[in-house]
């Protein structure tokens, strides 16, 4: 994915000169203050809004000159995961993960129902599969809606707030499967957080397939080495892009603030 140039306006200024790239496998982080336009962003990737200037490429595609129907085969690559989750509440969780996909075919077909008990079983609730989002904690609602972001397995995945409203234990599980999928898959992800503990962990941790959970890296690894980096948004701009390390170390008294 590249942003080059990207700016947009409504009453005011929203985005001005946005320019940044993500890179085949890596995990950029979007933080800043509310307003600052994060979520903005993940809307422009996927094409619901146009850019007033500048120029916007998913998976080799210019998509800020795309028809809206050529747009609907690019999202099908694209998975994304909606703030407060946003379930059907009349649709059982095997028929919300599902959803795309029984969109082309018109029902469950049993290759579905695989695929959908595969997508739960990465989330641990393949025994969730007959329940209705009524019937599940909000974490549990926030691992479906993983699950139905990746059954299509998409190259590019979108969090909005994939933990807010959360508690921290809860909130630690959906950001173990975050790293998981991530080291996992190795999928390009734009996620937007305002918690800074999240961004941290997932810049500082990986997935240890053995053990089947998230370790913190040990001596002597570069958390570099993780393909996760930090975009800060202040004032329709990016102000900072870097690895955890580099974040840390930065000396702008306006990022100092932020991250205490």
């Amino acid at each position: 994915m590249r942003f080059e140039d990207v700016s947009i306006a409504f009453d005011h200024p929203v985005l001005e000169g946005i320019s940044f790239q993500l890179p085949r496998g890596e995990t950029k982080i979007l933080m800043g203050v509310a307003g600052t336009g994060k979520t903005l962003i993940l809307k422009l990737a996927l094409g619901l809004l146009k850019p007033d200037s500048g120029h916007i490429d998913v998976l080799g595609n210019e998509i800020t000159a795309m028809r809206e129907q050529e747009l609907f085969a690019l999202r099908r690559n694209i998975g994304m995961v909606f703030q407060e989750s946003a379930l059907f509440d009349s649709l059982t969780v095997e028929e919300n993960v599902a959803y795309r996909l029984i969109e082309e075919t018109g029902r469950v077909t049993e290759e579905i129902h695989e695929r959908v008990l595969e997508a739960l079983r990465f989330v641990e609730l393949e025994h969730t599969v007959s329940l209705f989002p009524a019937e599940l904690s909000g974490g549990m609602r926030r691992r479906v809606a993983i699950a139905r972001a990746i059954i299509t397995q998409p190259e590019v995945l979108l969090y909005d707030s994939p933990t807010g409203g959360l508690d921290p234990v809860t909130s630690d599980r959906i950001i173990e499967l975050i790293v998981k999928q991530r080291d996992v898959y190795h999928t390009s992800s734009l996620m937007v957080t305002h918690r800074l503990q999240d961004a941290f962990t997932m810049a500082s941790h990986y997935f240890d397939r053995q053990q089947n959970k998230m370790l913190p890296v040990g001596d002597g690894v570069d958390c570099g080495d993780l393909n996760t980096r930090f975009l800060i948004l202040r004032d329709c701009k990016i102000i900072f892009e870097g690895n955890a390390a580099e974040l840390l170390r930065c000396t702008d008294p306006y990022i100092r603030e932020y991250l205490s």
